[in-house]
């Protein structure tokens, strides 16, 4: 427990890391990864090449020192973190190691005039406030999944069934445990943890769960990506017959049970934690609008399936949007061009309150909360997911 003289410390701090944040996070990242080569293989380095994960950490670590009064205003903010280092496997004896970069990255860049030991000592204990709050519910969900019909701790060993390719940039992997029993069901919406061993090195990935849950398989769809050491891997490398590790699921995006008309909205592999979404929503009598948006019919991934669940489902309202087309697409989109407030004006339910879902790059989703904002939907039926780091849209 903080005590008051804590909280004005901390409070006190909430100025400095509004404009040095950043710079904090950048040092805190490089002590972490150079001082302590076992924890790189839980950071994506494309993410640390773009400065999202330095970002996203400087709005974590600001946000947290906003609300350190009343930590229940973080929101959704805290699940997130949680469902991502579940899913990454993070240990309690990975803190220690995070807390004394962070502190030592606090006296080293704002120096000693700032982060004076009583700064120093008040972010130590915030820190160790945090970090108790983040073990004690990471414990739970890793007790939760052990226990759970189907579930595990830790890694399993899963066996690449089938590879199938669903556009030119996205490739479905469908997964079963090597010890042929059951796996545990996962709520839709939520994401797996892959680890990988490429050309000797441990990397840990999150991949969204592309397919409904059936209790004996996975199926994770990956785009891949210039550059990425791990979607390169599992799209030239890893073979059908393949094994790789996997973790069990988690994610803070889901589908909620309101029985309201649902509205997803997606880009590029964006889609993927969509479709789950969309058929539980569909199986349960819920009407459906998916909005889909991609640079052209080459990469356009499932749209078979979308249009083989609207002759199932009549609820299902689809709308598809490229960038560009050629003369030899074999399907046509509902618009060509990027994202306008003016589409989904017209294509959201209309006079009805709705659920919305809405996931892809950061400039589009930004769009999207901007535009859902100014339609006047509520913020609390609005829902939207980060592949990478999450970062602040507004």
């Amino acid at each position: 427990m903080l005590t008051d003289t804590e909280r004005d410390i901390i409070r006190a701090t909430v100025p400095i890391l509004e404009t040095g944040g950043e710079a904090l996070t950048t040092h805190f990242y490089k002590l972490l990864l150079s001082e302590y080569p076992q924890v790189r293989p839980l950071f994506n380095q494309a993410h640390q090449a773009q400065g999202t994960q330095q970002r996203a950490l400087a709005n974590g670590v600001l946000q947290y020192a906003r609300h350190i009064d009343r930590l229940e205003a973080l929101g959704p903010l805290a699940a997130q973190i949680v469902s991502k280092h579940v899913a990454l496997q993070i240990q309690p004896d990975h803190y220690p190691i995070v807390g004394a970069c962070l502190l030592r990255s606090i006296r080293e860049v704002l120096g000693a005039d700032v982060a004076t030991d009583a700064v120093i000592d008040a972010w130590a204990a915030a820190y160790q406030q945090l970090a108790d709050m983040l073990i004690a519910a990471e414990h739970e969900a890793y007790d939760s999944l052990a226990a759970a019909p189907g579930g595990w701790r830790g890694a399993r060993k899963f066996r690449v069934t089938r590879k199938v390719p669903e556009s030119t940039e996205i490739t479905s992997l469908h997964l079963e445990p090597v010890d042929g029993q059951s796996v545990v069901d996962f709520l839709p919406g939520q994401y797996i943890g892959v680890r990988l061993m490429v050309n000797g090195e441990e990397i840990r990935r999150n991949y969204s769960l592309s397919a409904a849950a059936n209790g004996r398989s996975y199926r994770i769809s990956v785009k891949r990506e210039c550059g990425g050491q791990a979607s390169s891997f599992l799209h030239d490398d890893l073979p059908e017959g393949g094994t790789v590790d996997l973790f069990p699921p988690a994610g803070a995006f889901t589908l909620t049970d309101t029985g309201r008309p649902v509205a997803l909205i997606s880009a590029g592999v964006g889609i993927t934690p969509t479709l789950p979404i969309a058929e539980a929503a569909l199986v349960a009598g819920r009407a459906v609008t998916f909005i889909h948006y991609a640079r052209n019919a080459q990469v356009h991934a499932f749209g078979e399936l979308l249009d083989e669940w609207g002759q199932r489902y009549p609820q299902l309202q689809t709308y598809v949007v490229y960038e560009h087309t050629e003369a030899s697409d074999k399907r046509a989109p509902d618009e060509v061009g990027r994202v306008t407030p003016a589409q989904l004006a017209r294509w959201l339910p209309i006079g009805a309150e709705f659920d919305t879902y809405f996931v892809g790059p950061k400039p589009f989703m930004g769009l999207i909360k901007r535009a859902l904002r100014e339609l006047g939907q509520p913020a609390e039926c609005t829902r939207y997911e980060f592949f990478g780091p999450a970062e602040a849209l507004d």
